[in-house]
């Protein structure tokens, strides 16, 4: 059997130890390894990836660029799965549940960026109510998203698991990035083709993995258009997707319901659409901050990319 070589550079991190953990075992694919010695050095790096087919880099934006480049030297396709990249010209956004047509458009591509975890939500909860002219471009829009602390790497890891911390204890979500523009602000706007900044509310969790990103929609907003309508038009444009799960409009919101844990260890993603009796709609997203906000998304586009079947190796 013939096997596409892929390199991870940077698999040493969260999102990269994922990705490896989930491509294992896989016969069509032969993963390109460095010894522990080799893993930060330049040379060793620049020669995988010209050996690779396809490179996933999971690197801090600046050595994302650098690794970027050594690959436009070859022929080796990348996915990129830092910020450097998500809105630049000649790199496609690699979100296959965006539109119709991004797919295709990964599929043919030679730089994918891969999104960031609470864009992805976002922009799946908004995007489709841009698209069908439901939202005007420049509603003013909030969002809150609340993420294990997973999501921040090593050092954010190493600081909530402290015991000198105490942070795992906390009875409550820790808000942060609220004095400046967060990194996933740029793609929330351009891929969910928003006109004004949203108004982002990050946080995050005494919990690893997980995530809940919410955008509460005034009834002003909508301008009489009901939740029932909102969800048909979820329906509409997620009805094929294999890892998006849309929960019924009527189903009964519990105390545990809206569980930011609910798809850890999956690449799945649950949509609700919760109406109010005054006329408001409350959009959720639940999904792996790990899975399909980050390793999970970009296994998806390394499956399109490569010609493997999209769900190949992914847990639902």
């Amino acid at each position: 059997m013939a096997t596409s070589k892929v390199y991870v550079d940077g698999h040493a991190g969260t999102t990269g130890l994922r990705i490896r953990e989930w491509l294992n075992g896989r016969p069509e694919l032969e993963l390109i390894t460095l010894a522990e010695a080799d893993r930060k050095n330049d040379a060793a790096r620049r020669d995988a990836i010209a050996r690779a087919d396809l490179v996933v880099l999971c690197l801090p934006d600046d050595a994302a660029k650098a690794a970027a480049a050594w690959a436009a030297e070859s022929d080796t396709r990348v996915i990129d799965a830092s910020t450097a990249h998500r809105v630049a010209p000649g790199w496609v956004y690699g979100l296959p549940e965006l539109d119709p047509e991004a797919r295709a458009r990964i599929q043919s591509a030679a730089r994918v960026s891969n999104p960031g975890c609470h864009a992805s939500s976002f922009i799946l909860l908004v995007r489709p109510l841009i698209d069908a002219g439901i939202l005007d471009k420049k509603a003013v829009i909030a969002c809150h998203s609340l993420s294990g602390y997973t999501g921040g790497g090593k050092a954010k890891i190493e600081k909530w698991e402290s015991p000198e911390q105490g942070l795992v204890n906390l009875p409550y979500e820790a808000p942060y990035a609220l004095g400046h523009v967060h990194k996933h602000i740029p793609e929330m706007m351009a891929h969910g083709r928003v006109e004004l900044e949203p108004y982002f509310q990050p946080a995050v969790g005494p919990f690893a993995m997980g995530m809940r990103v919410q955008v509460p929609l005034h009834a002003e907003l909508l301008r009489g258009v009901s939740a029932a309508r909102v969800w048909e038009i979820f329906s509409q444009r997620y009805e094929k997707e294999p890892f998006v799960e849309l929960r019924p409009l009527d189903d009964a919101i519990e105390d545990t319901t809206l569980d930011p844990r609910v798809c850890n260890h999956t690449n799945r993603i649950v949509l609700r659409v919760i109406p109010h009796p005054s006329g408001h709609v409350l959009l959720v997203a639940i999904s792996d901050n790990l899975g399909k906000g980050a390793s999970g998304v970009a296994i998806q586009n390394l499956n399109l990319m490569l010609g493997f079947p999209e769900t190949a190796g992914l847990p639902r």
